[in-house]
């Protein structure tokens, strides 16, 4: 069974879940989007798409950018948020998880050191809020302005099967070739296992 996320607990303590670049600076910056020709680690937008979280492995990650983007949170609060975060019917995650193991997870991530920012994918196209765009519009612009610089990455790659996920569509090498303006054997080559495993399971949430 699909959950609608639930973000009211988030929204309703003011938890931070998205932030743009701070000292990266875009190539183009317009009313709409901002693009980084070189890319940048800079952007966390967590909850962004409709996909959920499928591994320990992301559920990790993002309770980590969760403890960095707040760090009024003590560790009460913390706690408290990543069980919102893993009660399945709130809409985060697509599996159950033993309280044991949650709270051994929230503990590694409080002792890390937070002055170095938490690993994060190369995003090139950074949307703003309130842009009025459609989905296909918005991934239209993407293909462009990426198929243009003639660099494809792997993250391009995981973008694009994020959003052809959002739309509902089954992600294909050939689809996002398509978009990106580039030949499947470019998609092929940029494909890491990771990305093929991703791919898998996005198409997977598909079906449920």
């Amino acid at each position: 069974m699909s959950h609608e996320r639930n973000l009211k607990y988030l929204n309703d303590r003011r938890i931070v879940y998205r932030r743009n670049p701070i000292t990266d600076i875009p190539d183009q910056d317009n009313e709409v989007y901002m693009f980084y020709l070189e890319g940048t680690h800079e952007c966390y937008e967590l909850f962004r798409s409709s996909a959920k979280i499928t591994t320990y492995k992301s559920l990790k990650w993002h309770l980590l950018v969760l403890w960095y983007l707040n760090p009024q949170l003590d560790q009460d609060d913390f706690m408290k948020l990543a069980e919102v975060i893993c009660h399945k019917p709130n809409g985060f995650i697509s599996f159950n998880i033993h309280a044991e193991l949650l709270r051994k997870i929230v503990y590694d991530v409080s002792m890390l050191d937070l002055e170095e920012p938490p690993k994060n994918k190369l995003r090139k196209v950074i949307f703003k809020y309130g842009n009025g765009m459609s989905k296909e519009e918005k991934l239209r612009i993407v293909g462009e302005l990426i198929g243009r610089s003639k660099r494809i990455h792997s993250d391009d790659i995981y973008e694009c099967m994020i959003d052809l996920n959002d739309m509902g569509k089954k992600i294909t090498i050939s689809r996002i070739a398509g978009l990106l303006d580039c030949s499947t054997r470019t998609i092929h080559r940029n494909m890491c296992e990771e990305l093929k495993r991703e791919k898998e399971l996005l198409n997977q949430q598909l079906n449920e």
